[in-house]
């Protein structure tokens, strides 16, 4: 058959993602990479903490979901041929969700059988499965759950191409996805682009992460002696594939979760694959720019299986390949103003013989590259990515809108073939005012409707502020607002009480509470907190970033003083029993805390944060103080997998 792609739709159990928080994400959600020591080689050079960002403002924090599912109907993007059909979800990041091998009737990916968010993503909410494209900051993507331009244009040999792009925030680029399939072509290909069209380097950062079935008797193939780990309090460079006695290869034989880098040669082809006990699986490969390939493995303790079955509901367990622009991802990469960086990736079938699969990691890598005709196959690609570039800067016709904000900004001739259009009625009020340095001037019951102020445009605001808004709260709330995201927080702190003296509004008390927070002015910021939260007792994310302040403030005592004065269904929010019941366990009432933490079953948190152990602590430390000895954390609250 001919190549094709449709659009269409599907039916999927999931959770209610809910709205973005209220608030801007001013003190940002726990990061593990950015927490790391390094012991490495002189010759290394992985950028260690480039790029790093403490929260993910401009983009807000999704923190509003439940873990209640309902058949719901999302949009597929679908492109088949006779030995490949991929279905993508656009309104999820772009998500590449299944990846079908016709002739064997075989998923080469671990596709989720429920779409369930946890908080693992630089906004807070995120889902396993499929193949997520990662880029601008590390972690996972903050365009991970939003819909992203979908288009359609085609080869000049007329096999249709599924375009997807967006303009990326926080680093300023837009990048577009194009994917297509070939004729009796049992590879997806999939071209990529990043645009920096800014006159500064920019920190870049992308990862393709692949969900795949973590099999009994699988393997992984890559072509790497070296990886970057973490272990003993500091990531360093190891030997493959024994680490501490352990052939990571066999990933089921990993204990507990990690990740492995895999420091692959310059001029090797880049690769890797994960095959089950037979040798069939999932291969990828790509072009040079994509250097870098990565094992994640939740592995394989008590801890490791809660997180499993939390994300998931009968699904299975799956492990991560990935593949990376950086040797890792401790750090960004520099990327040159007025660049554009393009490379491609493709994703298939792989079938190794038993006497391949049986050799060592070595022997293994070596056969398994001469089998696959690995170094024609890389050769080949790079050659169709330098022949589809005419195809790249195509204009495409527009099948989905995504954002707005790639409209307000002005494109230059590296991405001018982008069709970005304003259709929110928020970023159009906006638009007014880069135009007439007006600021509109809503009522303060309303949210915030967007936060586009930052270094590029500060001093803009700054003048406007003189000219024609220095009677407007919102303004100077605003103002406060990018002050704090350059570190200015004296500057901050005076903008945000002109806006209190102006109009009392909750926004600027939460914002003057993070400025007296990071100052170390605890009392201050709770009393900010609580009055911004006396303002917003109905809105469950400027709670649950209330009990969040005064929690890191030490505050338990008021704390339970306002849970006390909440609703019935704010009461119910299981965030904010945790602080509650944490806030009680500091005060010594143990008795208490504990019959609400194993009230109804057990306190389950549905956004517990990757690699936090909030719950098994509290539960030790309550119990141990209650019966007087330790005992074995309950599998209901054990989430340290690390």
């Amino acid at each position: 058959m001919k190549p094709k792609l449709e659009f269409a739709k599907k039916k999927i159990r999931m959770a209610v993602l809910g709205e973005e928080s209220s608030v801007p994400d001013l003190l940002g959600e726990r990061i593990l990479q950015n927490e790391l020591e390094f012991c490495l080689e002189e010759d290394d050079e992985i950028y260690e903490g480039y790029g790093r960002k403490s929260s993910a403002y401009p983009y807000r924090q999704y923190n509003d979901y439940t873990r209640e599912l309902s058949e719901r109907e999302i949009r597929t993007a679908v492109l088949e041929n006779d030995c490949l059909k991929a279905v993508f979800l656009p309104e999820y990041g772009g998500r590449l969700w299944e990846l079908w091998d016709k002739k064997q009737g075989r998923n080469l990916l671990y596709t989720n059988d429920v779409l369930r968010f946890s908080n693992l993503a630089v906004r807070n909410a995120w889902f396993s499965g499929g193949v997520e494209w990662n880029i601008g900051i590390i972690g996972h993507s903050p365009l991970t759950t939003e819909p992203l331009y979908t288009a359609e244009t085609e080869l000049e040999n007329g096999i249709p191409v599924l375009r997807m792009y967006e303009y990326e925030r926080i680093r300023g680029v837009p990048y577009q996805m194009d994917f297509w399939l070939e004729p009796d072509s049992p590879f997806l290909n999939c071209r990529m682009r990043i645009v920096n069209e800014r006159s500064e380097v920019v920190p870049m950062y992308w990862w393709s992460n692949m969900a795949v079935c973590e099999y009994e008797g699988g393997r992984i193939i890559v072509p790497a002696e070296k990886a970057f780990t973490f272990g003993d309090g500091a990531v360093y460079k190891t030997s493959l594939p024994f680490v501490k006695g352990i052939d990571i290869t066999d990933y089921k034989k990993i204990p507990k979760s990690t990740d492995y880098f895999f420091d692959i040669p310059e001029k090797s082809p880049k690769y890797i694959a994960n095959v089950d006990r037979t040798g069939y699986g999932l291969l990828q490969v790509s072009t040079a720019r994509l250097r870098a390939r990565k094992l994640f493995s939740w592995g394989n303790g008590d801890a490791s299986d809660r997180w499993q079955e939390f994300l998931t509901d009968q699904a299975g367990r799956y492990v991560e390949i990935q593949a990376g622009i950086g040797k890792t991802q401790y750090g960004c990469v520099p990327m040159a103003p007025h660049t554009a960086w393009e490379w491609m990736e493709q994703y298939g079938p792989v079938k190794i013989s038993p006497e391949t699969l049986s050799l060592g990691h070595p022997e293994r890598t070596a056969w398994f590259a001469e089998e696959q005709g690995i170094l024609s196959v890389w050769e080949n690609m790079e050659k169709k990515l330098a022949e589809t570039k005419p195809m790249a800067r195509n204009r495409a016709a527009v099948v989905f809108p995504g954002s707005g904000y790639g409209a307000l900004k002005k494109q230059g001739k590296l991405s001018k073939h982008l069709e970005f259009t304003v259709k929110e009625e928020s970023l159009e009020k906006w638009r007014t005012f880069f135009e007439t340095s007006k600021l509109h001037c809503p009522p303060p019951s309303l949210r915030p409707d967007e936060f586009l102020i930052d270094g590029d445009n500060l001093d803009f605001f700054k003048k406007s502020l003189k000219r024609e808004n220095d009677k407007n709260w919102y303004a100077h709330y605003h103002m406060g607002i990018g002050y704090f995201t350059e570190g200015k927080y004296k500057k901050a702190g005076k903008e945000l009480e002109r806006s209190l003296s102006l109009t009392e509004n909750p926004w600027a008390f939460h914002a003057l509470s993070c400025v007296c927070f990071v100052q170390g002015k605890t009392r201050r910021a709770s009393e900010y907190m609580i009055k911004g939260m006396e303002m917003r007792r109905a809105d469950h994310s400027y709670l649950k970033e209330g009990f969040k302040v005064l929690s890191l403030c030490g505050s338990d005592q008021a704390i339970c003083d306002f849970y006390e004065t909440l609703d019935a269904e704010e009461r119910k929010i299981s965030k904010l029993r945790f602080y509650l019941i944490r806030a009680l366990y500091h005060l010594g009432k143990d008795k208490e805390a504990y019959e609400l933490l194993e009230q109804n079953g057990g306190l389950e948190m549905e956004d517990i944060r990757e690699g936090e152990d909030s719950l098994a602590q509290l539960w030790s430390g309550l119990y141990q103080n209650l019966y007087g000895e330790k005992k074995e954390i309950p599998h209901k609250y054990n989430f340290k997998a690390y």
